[in-house]
């Protein structure tokens, strides 16, 4: 206790120096929670992106990650129905779940024949509740974001949601209301039919067709969406398309197509047997995914399934890439903080000493050992760093209250919708305490090369310093 008196009445024995050194410990504390806060929201703001859209696990047939992609079809899951209820009443798994669900995956064509125009996409069939339900898992409290009512419904099986591109490019931006949509270039003009591009073929019967009525007109714009079926042969649904919608990445946007699921279905499997191509799950916690996983694994090598499971870190590898850049600028601007600790604390300490030659003379003359000098200048060097260290957190601290409370909002990079602008900083201790402890540690052991220099000065030529 003698020595932390002692070191707290030093360390003021120069004010304006040690103010400065106090200074720079703040403004490195300051950086670091707040920098460590915006990454810790970045994290898991897009974690539960990633998980919102496609849950925490998806189960496969087994080969579909490597080489169903481009065939998804051939990869359906069979007893899906079956194996969902299953999930849900497994007495591991179900108090761990939040959502379970089915999608299947569907690579096609979609033409809008009215203007002449057809496009290669990617379309998703889904149960509208379930992925609505999903939309609103928020584990870490990041907030609902904007993001906008579903346009699907589990009444409207004929219905979908297609991406902006793909409005744009089949001409559909006018009867969708789609705004800031380019007009085509005019040269670009739709290929008109003549009567000796038809061929001479009876077509009564499907003009008899045409001629009945139907009961209600849907007054929705349609795209016709062509795939092959699991069998090999072409097949054709009429899609009444409710709204376009922005994705956030012009790659999706300009392929995306969502539907439900039984128009999937009745696209890809016709009067077959239905399949899907992934059952997904989304668990109440993430921190539950990797033991869910490994039961789930387990399980189906029990019972001999030909399923595999993947987390959405492997179906979405952006999250790993976009997290470990955060995370390596996060290390080098600590390192720099923590550069300029040392420096700073150093030259504190270096100079205090070569002011206070004749007192170290004095007091080891008077009986004090080496380490007892030593503990004196380590504990002014730990002084600064907790004063400097705790008044940069506390000031930290307030700075992201103030930011969480102004209500901001920004646009994350592949995001369609702004999500709340909230620092990470009270709801991450570990992130606040680190920073505390290790300014503190830096400052002691940056006061070490001083305190030994210090302690190791011959006593006569220390008294006859002047």
């Amino acid at each position: 206790m003698t020595t932390i008196t002692i070191a707290y009445r030093n360390i003021f024995r120069n004010r304006r120096r040690s103010i400065m050194t106090m200074l720079a410990i703040i403004v490195s504390a300051m950086a670091v929670v707040l920098f460590g806060g915006y990454v810790a929201m970045i994290m898991l703001q897009l974690e539960t992106e990633f998980v919102r859209r496609s849950g925490h696990l998806q189960i496969f047939r087994a080969g579909y990650f490597d080489f169903g992609a481009g065939q998804p079809e051939a990869f359906g899951i069979g007893g899906y129905a079956a194996l969902i209820d299953r999930l849900r009443a497994d007495l591991v798994l179900a108090p761990k779940l939040r959502v379970v669900t089915s999608t299947l995956a569907v690579t096609g064509i979609a033409g809008n024949f009215a203007e002449d125009a057809s496009k290669t996409v990617f379309a998703q069939g889904q149960v509208p509740s379930e992925r609505e339900r999903m939309r609103h898992w928020d584990d870490y409290g990041v907030g609902s974001g904007r993001h906008r009512t579903s346009a699907l419904s589990d009444d409207d099986v004929e219905g979908g949601v297609i991406g902006i591109g793909v409005a744009r490019m089949l001409f559909l931006c006018d009867d969708l209301g789609v705004n800031d949509c380019p007009a085509p270039p005019a040269d670009l003009t739709t290929r008109v039919v003549t009567a000796q591009d038809v061929p001479d073929e009876d077509f009564s019967d499907l003009t008899a067709l045409d001629a009945v009525e139907p009961a209600h007109t849907d007054p929705r714009p349609k795209l016709d969406l062509l795939a092959a079926t699991a069998g090999g042969a072409p097949n054709v649904v009429s899609l009444a398309i409710n709204r376009a919608e922005s994705q956030g990445n012009k790659v999706i946007d300009d392929n995306f197509i969502a539907m439900h699921l039984t128009l999937a279905q009745r696209l890809v499997f016709g009067r077959g047997t239905p399949k899907v191509t992934a059952v997904v799950l989304q668990l109440v916690h993430t921190a539950d995914m990797a033991a869910a996983r490994a039961y789930l694994t387990r399980l189906f090598v029990a019972e001999g399934l030909p399923l595999e499971v993947r987390d959405f870190k492997d179906l979405n590898p952006r999250y790993g890439q976009i997290t470990g850049l955060f995370r390596a600028i996060f290390t080098f601007i600590a390192l720099i903080m923590g550069v300029i600790v040392v420096f700073t604390v150093v030259n504190t300490m270096t100079m205090s000493v070569m002011e206070r030659i004749t007192e170290i003379g004095t007091l080891r003359a008077l009986g004090l050992r080496r380490g007892g000098v030593r503990r004196l200048f380590v504990a002014e060097g730990l002084m600064l760093g907790m004063i400097g260290a705790s008044l940069g957190v506390g000031l930290a601290l307030a700075a992201a209250a103030a930011i969480n409370g102004a209500g901001l909002t920004w646009l994350p990079p592949g995001n369609a919708d702004p999500v709340d602008f909230k620092l990470v900083t009270v709801e991450a201790p570990q992130l606040v305490l680190s920073a505390w402890v290790l300014l503190m540690a830096l400052a002691a052991l940056s006061s070490l090369l001083p305190a030994n220099k210090a302690a190791r000065m011959p006593v006569v030529d220390a008294l006859r310093h002047v």
